[in-house]
């Protein structure tokens, strides 16, 4: 059956079913178009990397680096390696050469597949602390080889060597081969609580998860998705596999910033997305209705609020909206939010599964009110993704991540911890019996770090156990809670909270830079530089005053009492944020100390 095809030939089956259907599209950037590749051509390309690791030596269940930003290129050595039974380890396309380093070291690889110039460069400087890496193979023909480089290829140079097909015979016997408990992937964490883990994923683990989640969400053969997160990342990699399986076509963003102008190119039905992209959606809709004339505000306020009201009280409950709001939510619809709508590239939208941090409530509703299908959802790493999301044909509620799916056991342990038992569930950190043993106790339950519960059949998540901070006065506050209901804001980019060990919350905040210049014209404050701006009480007062709006429903002691504006983000360079853009915190508190500390001090 398809649905449950190891990922060794899916592919190759796919290939029989589709044929001639479009399987990829990617954009060039030479021409602006958006090339696509058939399931026909897409098999081909799998079989003839495949062929190539064989004829280079690649054995059954080595290690494979790919150390790229999305391309389609990715996918065809990922399943070439799961062809021929090898293990694809992907890197984060801004890894840095530490990183890179301990990843290839760690994993005793041999071989990196590299996306562009930055990929090849470090993995250039780290061979000769990698002793283990033989070869370097280039996806990007633009890149520029190192002078002394004499072990580098071009992927067309290493296309070349399977074209033949000369290891075909091989390549069907491994094939033959694979069994469910193969190793295909060790996808090293961001690592915001410590040193980096390769996290084990195996055949069992996609194949129990691909069918646990048709059983949820109705995604079909005609749906269009546009690749947005980074493959590296579980989400992005689960839920493109899962798309691959039900025989939609992938399109593949390769850099982060274009997926507006991607959006608007492609009009995707489905998308994987983290709260963050609806954030910045959300203060982009809200800065409009802004700046709109009086009449206009009215109007874009009252559709929101009539979505609202249709989507989010009536449909996701499960309950039949009144024809009097039925009537007013379709004029709306084929109106002001069907513009809206076009106007980002979503016109055309399915559902859009969100996961990866809290969604801050007011930014779902907002998300489900202009009538698109957020799909709210909680995983991680080492449960293939998904451990809940929302099922498309169950009520709903705003705030949850959704209903268990079927296959995966939950149970709760000291402290409300989430623990979580089944075949998507990993079987250990590679090559760290120590930490695996942590992670998994004897009954075979893996313990999350996340405290939650669950009410009327959905799973709400409380905390991030590890990331909660003692005040000096013997309150937890969990930072998370604060950030998402805050971070809402036009006017704040980004905010970390500062409150482990300290007598009161304070805040680092990033502000949106755009809008801050903008108010500070229009107040008639004149300063020379960014910094001044920040630094700039008027300035303070006016952001302060936003955030004490916005946390009234918080307990006294969980607000924010101080804020420093930071004139510059922060950044992967400074260690402050991890391959996936979270915060790491006690790198964070380290580089800003002054800054804290200036909080703190008495007046």
């Amino acid at each position: 059956m398809l649905n449950t095809s190891p990922l060794a030939c899916l592919i190759a089956e796919q290939a029989k079913t589709y044929g001639d259907k479009v399987a990829l599209s990617y954009r060039d950037y030479a021409t602006g178009e958006w090339p696509t590749v058939t399931w026909r051509e897409f098999a081909r390309l799998v079989r003839v990397v495949a062929n190539a690791l064989v004829a280079n030596g690649v054995g059954v269940q080595e290690n494979v680096a790919v150390f790229s930003q999305n391309k389609p290129e990715s996918l065809y050595v990922d399943f070439g390696c799961y062809a021929i039974r090898a293990v694809s380890i992907p890197f984060y396309a801004t890894s840095s050469e530490a990183q890179v380093q301990y990843m290839v070291n760690d994993a005793s690889v041999r071989f990196i597949f590299v996306g562009e110039q930055y990929q090849y460069d470090t993995a250039f400087r780290v061979m000769r602390l990698c002793p283990t890496v033989e070869r370097i193979i280039l996806f990007d023909p633009a890149i520029r080889r190192d002078p002394r480089d004499n072990v580098s290829a071009y992927f067309s140079d290493f296309l070349r060597q399977g074209e033949a097909f000369a290891h075909q015979a091989e390549v069907d016997a491994r094939t033959a081969a694979a069994v469910p408990d193969d190793l295909v992937n060790i996808l090293y964490t961001s690592g915001t609580t410590g040193q980096s883990k390769g996290v084990m994923l195996t055949s069992r683990m996609y194949s129990a998860a691909i069918p646990a989640n048709n059983k949820v969400m109705d995604l079909t053969d005609a749906d269009i998705i546009m690749c947005f997160l980074p493959f590296t990342h579980v989400f992005e990699r689960a839920w493109s596999y899962w798309c691959l399986a039900k025989g939609a076509q992938l399109a593949v963003n390769l850099r982060p910033q274009d997926i507006q102008t991607s959006l608007r190119e492609v009009r995707p039905t489905c998308m994987a997305a983290v709260p963050r992209f609806w954030e910045k959606i959300y203060a982009g809709v809200q800065e409009k209705i802004a700046s709109s004339s009086p009449m206009q505000r009215r109007l874009m306020r009252d559709a929101l609020d009539v979505g609202r009201r249709y989507n989010v009280d009536y449909r996701l409950r499960g309950l039949l909206p009144p024809a009097a709001l039925r009537l007013k939510y379709m004029f709306y619809e084929k109106t002001i939010i069907a513009l809206l709508k076009k106007t980002i590239g979503l016109d055309r939208a399915n559902f859009f599964p969100t996961a990866g941090a809290a969604i801050p409530p007011v930014v779902e509703e907002f998300v489900h009110s202009v009538g698109i299908n957020m799909t709210a959802g909680y995983g991680l790493t080492e449960s293939t993704a998904t451990v809940s999301c929302d099922w498309h044909h169950a009520p709903r509620s705003i705030g949850s991540v959704g209903r268990v799916l079927d296959g995966v056991e939950v149970a709760f342990g000291p402290d409300n911890e989430i623990l979580l038992r089944g075949d998507t569930i990993t079987r250990g950190y590679y090559r760290k019996p120590d930490v695996t043993a942590t992670a998994i106790d004897a009954d075979g339950w893996f313990h999350t770090g996340d405290s939650g519960y669950i009410k009327g059949g959905e799973l709400y998540l409380t905390d991030r156990i590890k990331d909660l901070f003692k005040t000096s006065n013997g309150k937890y506050i969990s930072p998370q809670a604060i950030e998402s209901k805050l971070v809402v804001d036009r006017y704040i980019d980004e905010i970390a909270i500062i409150a482990d060990e300290h007598k009161f919350v304070s805040a680092l905040v990033i502000p949106d830079y755009h809008l801050l210049e903008a108010w500070g014209r229009e107040q008639g404050i004149s300063t020379t530089s960014r910094e001044d701006l920040c630094a700039d009480k008027r300035v303070v007062d006016m952001v302060m005053g936003r955030i004490e709006t916005l946390q009234q429903e918080f307990a006294h002691y969980e607000q924010v009492k101080r804020i420093t504006l930071l004139p510059q983000p922060f950044s992967m360079e400074r260690g402050e944020l991890t391959n996936t853009l979270k915060i790491k915190r006690p790198v964070v508190a380290r580089n800003y100390k002054a800054q804290i500390d200036a909080m703190y001090e008495e007046n």
